[in-house]
């Protein structure tokens, strides 16, 4: 099966939703990543008709299915909420669907039900209702139910957002093995969190500000992003912005500087991408750039330390330190960066001059 989004529009209340969205997928999973307000739920209730596009067309192998109701389409979706029928047990949510299907007789609901129940580790609470079930186990429910009935088309909506750490975790690996092995149908999976991108390594569509910012490799978008907005949606802590400029062969930041990877035009002003976990508060090469900072806060999470330094009064910089380390606000300190490990962006960010992983074009 393949789903075309040809130069999909959607606007509300005066803003675009999505904008020129052109989008092809085939059988398989895909993944959309990109934070809160980048048209995630819109694009995929796009897709599935449940709401029409203000322009543009919906193609499902090769036919235009705009216009068509979600009735009449091959479509499961699971929300961000525990969307079950409260009055219903678990074994007659996941059968609801099936009931609705000619192709499943009374045995076959059956053994779909079981079948489904036993995939999402649910096979021991069919008889109880949502209400008594636990939240991890009320969107493995929901999820069930979506699996239950064939579908050309499934769509995830960040069904993981609402669930503690060890439940996601827990879940994200059931259904990445899920999807691996079934690749039957058209799969796309939406989140907010870059580390869901990256564990399911899958097909990946960087969606910001209601468009498409790139589509490849979740791997090779992280290694080398194509922009600033794709390094910064895949970055978790957030990705350190630093300012600076290219002079006489070398690129200059608050006061350090290193040898430009390529020759071009001295006066040039770049932005420069650190993530938290390159930053260091001791020396690990001579070529390391020095940076001295103001402690302004640390938080300590059990594993880890996230130093918080503030430079000359006003950059700020975080560093993902391991294990737990006592700090004093307001203390000095050195924070240390591999040039190697400098992502360098031109000054909109609209573009990669250089990363660790390969050199790049720095000319135009």
């Amino acid at each position: 099966m393949t789903l075309i989004l040809d130069g999909v529009f959607v606007r509300q209340r005066g803003e675009t939703w999505l904008d020129d969205i052109r989008l092809e997928l085939s059988n398989g999973m895909t993944t959309i990543v990109g934070p809160m307000n980048a048209g995630k739920t819109t694009l995929m209730r796009v897709a599935a008709g449940l709401q029409a596009p203000d322009s543009g067309r919906v193609l499902v192998d090769g036919k235009d299915v705009t216009g068509i109701s979600v009735r009449k389409r091959s479509v499961g979706f699971v929300y961000q909420q525990f969307i079950n029928y409260p009055s219903l047990t678990v074994y007659e949510n996941i059968a609801s669907p099936l009931r609705l299907d000619r192709r499943f007789a009374r045995d076959g609901i059956d053994r779909r039900v079981r079948e489904v129940a036993e995939l999402m580790g649910i096979a021991g609470l069919l008889a109880r209702r949502p209400a008594e079930l636990s939240g991890g186990q009320r969107q493995r429910t929901a999820i069930a139910r979506a699996l239950a009935r064939p579908v050309d088309l499934l769509l995830l909506d960040e069904p993981l957002a609402n669930l503690d750490f060890k439940l996601r975790e827990q879940l994200r690996a059931d259904l990445k093995t899920m999807f691996g092995d079934s690749p039957h149908g058209v799969v796309v999976y939406a989140t907010a969190d870059p580390n869901e991108a990256l564990t399911f390594a899958a097909p990946t569509v960087v969606l910001g500000a209601g468009r498409i910012q790139h589509v490849g490799d979740v791997a090779g978008m992280y290694a080398r992003p194509p922009s600033l907005t794709v390094a910064a949606t895949l970055s978790d802590p957030p990705l350190n912005l630093l300012p600076g400029v290219v002079r006489d062969g070398r690129i200059e930041c608050l006061g350090t500087s290193f040898p430009a990877p390529r020759a071009h035009a001295s006066g040039r002003t770049v932005m420069l991408g650190i993530r938290p976990h390159q930053v260091t508060i001791t020396r690990d090469g001579p070529d390391a750039l020095e940076l001295p900072a103001e402690i302004r806060l640390a938080e300590v999470t059990g594993s880890a330390t996230f130093l918080h330094l503030l430079l000359q009064g006003r950059h700020h910089l975080v560093a993902h330190l391991a294990g737990t380390r006592r700090f004093t606000p307001g203390e000095s300190a050195l924070a240390y960066v591999d040039p190697a490990h400098v992502f360098v962006f031109d000054e909109d960010g609209g573009r990669l001059l250089a990363t660790s992983a390969a050199e790049v074009d720095l000319h135009g």
